[in-house]
This record gives structure tokens, sequence and C-alpha cells, in this order.
């Protein structure tokens, strides 16, 4: 029989629900509904519906996605959740979650392997059926496993499936998904759940993958004695809902297809027929998956909300002295710490909002029946989209701030102001945010002020570009984040836990992984270590996201980062170059010419 996975228990699958189910904490929606009971989460309602639209939602904290974990046990067994929604005060990193790349070496995690009889030898393992059911013999009947030493390492395959010092590297897709379907005696280890549900995307559509997990649980059950089916479907119901609650926790977005959801209440009503506490559980499930699509639905909304807002425009031809009547964010937050805290919040808030699937998902092949219409007809990286919609918007937001003043010394002031708050976003962890004020501050007509510049002390400036040079791959940020992160995991604080990485680069690496790798082999086989390699980075994410911000919320320095109207990438020029005058012939063209079109422009408007 395959060796034992040396991640085993590491990972363990989502608690089975107990007798009293009641008693099962489900998810509580980001948004203000009226009918939820209970006492509300940490981070519950921070995009509250009801706010008007100039109003900032970063009131309350938000609740992000959770993982729920226990060992497999038996339905009677206690429940034990690994909720990243813990409290401020409760270190998110003490309980079992999505394998992070931190704790495991790089061979694959998908070592769960079935229950099966076996003689072991020096060099042949031969895995004979058990005596546990069809089920069992079907996929271990008369396989021979053949290992042979390659250097310190020993590759063997069993079936359709190969591995290489008990790491699972390849497999066929049949074998993938077979492997991925509970049975009365056996349960997929978690870190597989995971790894393949994230990128089997890559291969075939979720609605596909769920149908025909679905659909061998129950057909592996069948004896062709009526009585019997129904004995034997009932052990396994409750490992299929504990599957389909893993699918739905992790990855509930996969859940806005129609397809999907029909799939869902299907198995629903075969769960019922089968075993009346089950389909409870799937009950219940169900509801907070609901509400979870529900909160997600709502968040998109308030985000679209606020950049409609964001979206008006300065004064930028109708005076620099009206324009700047609005303030400038020393006005709305002097302290530079502070501010470096409410930027935290902000990115946190929306990184807890994109779905890990998502990063994979712009890979992934292109569904033809994915503009046909329903409720839960919506871009499938939406959320992602939106975050670096965020970046840009701060690097813009700082850009305006610096062009804005008409007087020299007060642009200075803000520059100054500017870098101290990159500090602070450095020294928090916070390294999103700091890349985009450096990225603002870096643009074209901020940094031809040279006036400005010459007033502005830029030793902890270059501080900080180093520290976030792009040469060699990035190599000093890289070096920062393993720092952070390694202050994370020991933190005794929670502000020591925040690690917010620069996500363009995050979105770079997990791309040329992709790109760089094949997903499949000569023989057919689908290459498990990259699917592995890319759970690692998403993983990482992950952990990253559950962390829940300490710092209290401003909601008026809140509302005047999300909202405030940015100038565009030529009104940037043009108050530039009204700030201080052209230099040469090109600029005076261009400022000519700036001034002619953005007036005509707003002529139109």
């Amino acid at each position: 029989m395959p060796p034992t996975t040396p991640y085993a228990g590491k990972f363990s699958p989502c608690a089975p629900y107990g007798n009293n189910n009641n008693n099962h904490p489900a998810p509580h929606s980001a948004y203000r509904n009226g009918t939820a009971a209970g006492p509300e989460p940490a981070r519950e309602n921070v995009y509250n519906g009801a706010y008007a639209a100039a109003e900032n939602p970063y009131d309350v904290p938000q609740p992000h996605a959770a993982y729920r974990s226990s060992s497999v046990s038996s339905v009677a067994a206690r429940e034990r959740h690994y909720n990243g929604g813990c409290a401020v005060s409760e270190n998110p990193y003490s309980s079992p979650r999505p394998h992070s790349p931190r704790q495991h070496s790089t061979s694959c995690p998908g070592r769960a392997y079935r229950h099966t009889t076996a003689a072991n030898t020096a060099n042949t393992t031969t895995a004979s059926s058990s005596s546990g059911g069809s089920e069992q013999s079907s996929r271990n009947n008369s396989v021979a496993a053949k290992g042979r030493r390659y250097g310190h390492g020993v590759t063997a395959s069993y079936g359709e499936m190969c591995y290489h010092d008990n790491s699972l590297v390849s497999a066929s897709l049949e074998a993938l998904i077979q492997h991925l379907v509970p049975t009365v005696d056996y349960y997929p280890d978690r870190s597989y759940v995971f790894t393949f549900l994230l990128s089997s995307r890559l291969f075939l559509h979720p609605y596909e993958l769920m149908t025909r997990v679905c659909h061998l649980c129950v057909e592996q059950q069948r004896s062709g004695d009526a009585l019997l089916d129904k004995i034997r479907f009932r052990e396994v119901a409750p490992k299929l809902v504990q599957l389909l609650t893993e699918w739905t926790e992790t990855f509930p977005y996969d859940f806005r297809d129609e397809r999907m959801m029909r799939c869902l209440n299907d198995m629903t009503q075969h769960v019922a027929r089968g075993d009346e506490y089950s389909w409870r559980a799937m009950q219940q499930m169900t509801q907070r998956l609901i509400k979870r699509l529900s909160a997600l639905g709502q968040y998109e909304e308030a985000v679209s909300a606020l950049s409609a807002v964001a979206m008006e425009r300065p004064a930028s031809l109708k005076g620099r002295q009206a324009a700047g009547q609005r303030g400038d964010v020393m006005s709305a937050c002097d302290d530079p710490f502070v501010l470096a805290q409410q930027l935290t919040h902000i990115e946190l808030d929306r990184l807890s909002f994109i779905g890990p699937e998502e990063f994979i998902q712009t890979f992934a092949m292109k569904d033809p029946l994915e503009n046909h219409k329903g409720f839960f007809r919506k871009r499938k990286t939406s959320n992602l989209e939106a975050y670096i919609n965020w970046f840009n918007r701060l690097s813009y937001l700082v850009a305006t701030e610096i062009c804005m003043p008409v007087k020299k010394k007060q642009r200075a002031r803000i520059i100054e102001f500017f870098i101290d708050v990159a500090q602070e976003c450095f020294n928090i962890g916070n390294f999103n945010s700091l890349m985009a004020i450096i990225t603002g501050m870096n643009m074209s007509p901020v940094a031809r002020l040279r006036k400005t510049w010459s007033k502005v002390n830029t030793d902890k400036f270059e501080i900080l570009e180093h520290q976030m040079d792009p040469s060699s791959n990035f190599t000093n940020y890289r070096t920062a984040l393993r720092g952070a992160t390694q202050r994370s995991e020991t933190a005794h604080s929670s502000q020591e836990k925040i690690v917010i990485p620069f996500f363009s680069l995050l979105i770079k690496d997990i791309y040329f992984l992709n790109e760089g790798c094949a997903s499949k082999l000569t023989n057919g086989h689908i290459n498990f270590e990259k699917l592995w390699e890319l759970a690692k980075q998403v993983s990482e994410f992950l952990v990253w996201r559950q962390v829940i911000c300490p710092f209290d919320r401003d909601r008026r320095i809140l509302q005047y980062l999300v909202t405030t109207p940015v100038f565009t990438e030529d009104e940037l020029h043009l108050a530039s170059y009204e700030s201080e005058g052209p230099e040469n012939n090109m600029e005076k063209d261009s400022r000519r010419s700036l001034r002619s079109s953005l007036l005509h422009r707003e002529n139109r408007s």
C-alpha cells in the first residue's frame, strides 16, 4: 500500500457536524439583514448596505472566509472549527489552516491514501483489494506498485498515480478526481482537497468537477440491493457533506454559478432520501453559503458606489485655489501613523473578499456558458481586480495631493508627510500601501517638481525606495517580506501579525509559475507538483488575509481615502506644469495641448 503521508493530520478536514448542530456558529453576513441571530463577529458589517453613496462604509470590522477543521471521525464527533474570523486577542496561527509553505517542503500534499490491505517489500509493493466494499476493489484491485530508486529518492506508481519520496507528483485527471471522492473508510487529506479544488479549474469547470464527484460518491455505493444501498449511502453521506462543506466555505464564489447551486440542491435532495441527519447539515451549509454570497454581492455594490463617488472630477481648470478648497490629506489626518493604520484597514478589508480561486481563474479555460444570464452571473476575478484598482487609486491620490497645492512649501510638506506614512506602512508590514505611495511619488508629474523636491529631506524616501527596488526580482522586498512573515508567525501582538504583500508582484509570481511550468506531462498526466506550488503561493495569501486589523477605525479619514476625487494622468501633468512651469519647448507644447483638450472635455461634460 502507498506509504503514509508525512502531512496526515496537519491539514485535517472541516469538522463533521455534531448531534446538536445548532451549536455550529454559522458565518455572519457582512451586511445587516435584520434576521441574523447571535453575537456579531469581530469583523462584521463593514460594507453596510444602508449607508449613502457619499458615506464611508469602513466604520466597523468585516468578516472573512472561515476555514473549519477537525480530524475525520464519527458523525457524533465533537466539532472543532478553524475559524478565520477570530477575535483580536486570539492567535489565528494556533489552529490548522490552509497549508502554508512555511510549514511544509515543496513536495506535493496530496498523499491521503485510501485504506487497503498490502504487503510491503524492500522495492515492490502490491496493493490488493480490501474487504471494505466494491469501491475499494475497483480502485486498488491487482494494482502493482513498483518503486525504483533515483539517487536518494524513491519513485513509485500506484495505478495512475505517481509518487516520489512519498509525494504525489503526477496522475491522470480521472485518478485525481477519484482520489477526491470520500468512501465509508476514507476521506482525502485536507491539503489535497484544497490543492485540487483550487487548481482543478485549469482542466475542467468547477460545476463539472462537482457533478462527477457527487455522481461517483453515489454510484460507488450501489450494489443492486436497495436496502443495502441505503445503508451504505447513509454511512458515506456524512463525509460527502463534509467535503461539500469544505468546498462551500473555502471556495464559496464557485457557487455563484447557477449550475453549481442546482447540483448542490440535487445532492441535498438525494441525501434527504438516505440520511435525515446529513440532510439537515446540508441545509445549514447551504444557508451559510447563501449568506456569504449575499455578503459578497453587497460588498461589490458598495465598492461600485464608492468608485462612482470617487469618479467626480476635481476642478482642474477652474482655478487651483477653488480646487484647493476641498482640503488636503493633512486636513483629514496630520498623523502619519494614524493614516498608515487606516490604509491598513482598507487593505485588509478588501483582501478579505478576494477568493483564493481568483488567482487561478485568470488562467482557467473560458467557460462557453459564462455569459448565461442568472442571479450568480459575475466576473470571476472581480474582487481581485477591485483590489488592484485600489492600489492605482492610492497612487493617483498621492500624486494628486502633491500636485494640488499652489505653494511650493505646502507641496514639500505633503511630500514629507507621505514619506512618513510610507515609513509607518513598512513598519506595520503593509507593503502594498507602501509601494502605492512610492509609485505615486515617482510618477512623472511629481518627479519633475525639482524646486519642490529641493525643499524635501529625501533620506528616508531613498531608503524606502531601496527596500522596494525592483532590481534582481525585488530581492530587497522579498527579504523584508520574509522577515515580516517570520515576525507574524511568532507574534505576541495583533499588530505584529499583519503582512500585506505587494499584491501586483504576488500575482506576477503566480502568473509566471503557471506559465513557466507545464500543467500536463507528455504521458497525459496532470503535473501535480505544479499544482502544489500554486497552492503554496495562494495558501500563504490566505494566512495573511485572515489577520484582523487591531487599529481603531476613523470614519472621517477612511471616507477621505476612498471617496476623494483624484486627478487623471492628463490632469496631473497640467497641475504639475501649473505648479512649476515648463522647462523646455516640449513641455510647453504639452501644457498647451493639455489645456486645450481638458478644456474641451469639460465644456462637453
